[in-house]
């Protein structure tokens, strides 16, 4: 199996560099300054044990990509460039090749089954960060991640299982999911906690308040939708001891949101996290005043350039508590 990483950021590094490293055929298309420095320098990995470069095959795009009978792609990309990756992807990659989501939100799946009859998903839980040109860092010590494996909309076949067992001896842990949407559903109800973490500053009880409130407020709006998620207990149960952070803990990482800010990026996939419970609260009647908020301010946040974690969130629970 040839794998084609579509966006070698932070989880599509991590996962490409574990896959070349494990023998697996690999390539990773990237955009910019980090695809040259992939190129020049090879893909960095780093890790608790320290720094290791790899020269794994970069691609700018698709048309450059060496495709075979056996290839399949994670698409990789944050959700509000899924449609541009799709378009690239479906001038050059055969019409059965397997794409599979391994991306935050639950909206890439149905637009990647618009044009690609083999859909997959992957429940992404991989903490990484990338900042740095050429450079992915994995913040788990113990496996790199857990990276569940479904078709989409249900079900697992052959080239689901095919993909688990490359993932596992790549050292990530994987299973296949006939529900792998239910456990998508779930990663989003944590991922509401991206946008509070990228603007609103820490070391206050009211930062924790926020991301309490912006999280039931999905809860309920996913069960007004009557759609199936997982439990919080099934999740942690999953990730179990699995994933080990290598330094100081949770106040020590950042979120992709936060992480896309920091780089400047002028993009971030806020709408496809806080805007997707907005969306579903819309359509269902249910008030989702903590993620319009918190969708917004992020916007707002990252049009103006201002830096990550900086605005107050106490006076975001007083304009909350005024509505």
């Amino acid at each position: 199996m040839h794998f084609v990483i579509y966006g070698a950021g932070a989880v599509g590094g991590v996962i490409g560099s574990h896959l070349f490293r494990s023998g697996t055929p690999t390539t990773v298309v990237a955009r910019g300054a980090h695809l040259q420095a992939i190129r020049d320098r090879g893909l960095v990995l780093d890790t608790a044990d320290g720094r290791k470069s790899q020269r794994i095959t970069a691609a700018a795009n698709a048309s450059e990509v060496d495709w075979t009978d056996d290839s399949v792609v994670l698409l990789c990309v944050k959700s509000q460039q899924t449609a541009a990756a799709l378009d690239d992807l479906q001038a050059h990659a055969s019409r059965t090749t397997p794409i599979v989501s391994a991306q935050n939100g639950v909206t890439n799946e149905a637009a990647i089954l618009r044009r690609f009859p083999n859909t997959y998903s992957i429940c992404v839980m991989l903490p990484a960060t990338h900042l740095e040109p050429g450079v992915v860092v994995q913040g788990s010590s113990a496996r790199p991640g857990i990276l569940d494996v479904g078709r989409f909309p249900t079900g697992a076949d052959d080239v689901a299982e095919a993909i688990s067992t490359q993932l596992r001896a790549a050292s990530f842990e994987s299973h296949t999911r006939h529900d792998i949407m239910a456990w998508k559903y779930r990663k989003l109800i944590l991922n509401l906690g991206n946008g509070v973490d990228a603007t609103y500053r820490r070391g206050s009880d009211a930062l924790g308040e926020l991301m309490r409130r912006a999280r039931a407020e999905g809860e309920t709006v996913l069960a007004a939708a009557g759609i199936d998620v997982i439990s919080g207990a099934d999740d942690q149960e999953r990730r179990g001891d699995h994933i080990v952070r290598r330094d100081t803990g949770e106040d020590s990482l950042v979120s992709s949101t936060w992480q896309s800010v920091a780089r400047g990026a002028g993009d971030i996939e806020i709408d496809y996290l806080s805007g997707e419970i907005v969306l579903l609260g819309r359509l269902h009647g249910v008030p989702t005043p903590v993620n319009e908020l918190v969708q917004a301010e992020t916007t707002r946040l990252a049009n103006q350039g201002l830096e990550p974690s900086s605005l107050d969130p106490t006076a975001a629970l007083a304009r909350l508590d005024t509505l």
